[in-house]
């Protein structure tokens, strides 16, 4: 059966960031991931997950200036400096957290810069990110979102970031983050294309669509997606980054099962 992270980013916003381990933990969860844990000291972070007994499953590189609309720098040229230190600084936090995933976020598009040059850009950073990663047993996700909630996103479907994967050698680190909320937006044929690539995915998230809520509240099938994904041999974890339509707790009921087993 999946195993279910908590997005701490989106779920249990009823309380401050670091008090939602412990409410996670309560709920059931097992695992706990996040967009950015770089307000917070590594430290204090690590004192939540082994006072909760939470495991550390994911969370993404240094993102440019994401409160004010930034969504990634890896395809800028002229930031790859930047960039570069960026994977410094989270693999100093994966590692104090025991995680073992950390997520690329391409970038908005700049329209000044030529396509080639934005995704022979990406690929270097995707090369740069694996090569330092892998020593320590982590891997890269490379994640695709839609461009109806992120106009002008670069990386939007998945045999585009299976393609850059490829550019970039397919290091075994080097893996696909698929988010069946954007997919289902931008291509859907949902349970066809994870069997088709099952072996480059190296995690799900999910959301309900439209809304990006709970599952059950839109028109994913997800018991017949998380079923599918358990029965081709699925083993890793699911996030749950989905923004609950009510109080997080209360909205649970769907995933009931899951954090029982």
């Amino acid at each position: 059966m999946p195993k279910l992270a908590a997005n701490l980013s989106m779920m249990f916003n009823e309380v401050p960031f670091m008090d939602r381990f412990g409410v996670a933990a309560n709920a059931g969860f097992k695992g706990v991931e996040y967009l950015f844990p770089y307000d917070f000291p590594a430290e204090a972070i690590g004192e939540q997950l082994d006072k909760h007994n939470l495991q550390q499953v994911l969370f993404d590189f240094p993102a440019g200036n994401f409160a004010g609309g930034e969504r990634g720098i890896a395809i800028q040229p002229e930031r790859q400096g930047e960039f570069q230190d960026g994977v410094g600084k989270a693999l100093e936090y994966a590692k104090k957290l025991q995680c073992r995933r950390l997520t690329v976020l391409a970038g908005l598009a700049p329209s000044t810069t030529a396509p080639a040059v934005l995704q022979d850009t990406l690929v270097e950073n995707l090369k740069f990110a694996a090569e330092q990663a892998a020593p320590h047993g982590i891997n890269v996700l490379l994640e695709p979102l839609n461009t109806v909630d992120t106009p002008g996103f670069f990386l939007f479907r998945t045999n585009q970031a299976l393609s850059l994967i490829s550019a970039a050698g397919s290091p075994a680190n080097l893996k696909l983050q698929y988010d069946v909320y954007h997919m289902q937006i931008m291509e859907g044929d949902l349970l066809r294309t994870i069997d088709a690539n099952l072996k480059s995915i190296g995690h799900f998230q999910i959301a309900d669509n439209p809304g990006r809520n709970e599952p059950g509240t839109g028109e994913i099938n997800y018991y017949n997606v998380l079923s599918h994904i358990d029965k081709i041999g699925y083993d890793g974890w699911v996030g749950c980054e989905y923004r609950p339509a009510d109080n997080t707790v209360k909205g649970l009921g769907w995933a009931s099962a899951y954090l029982k087993s």
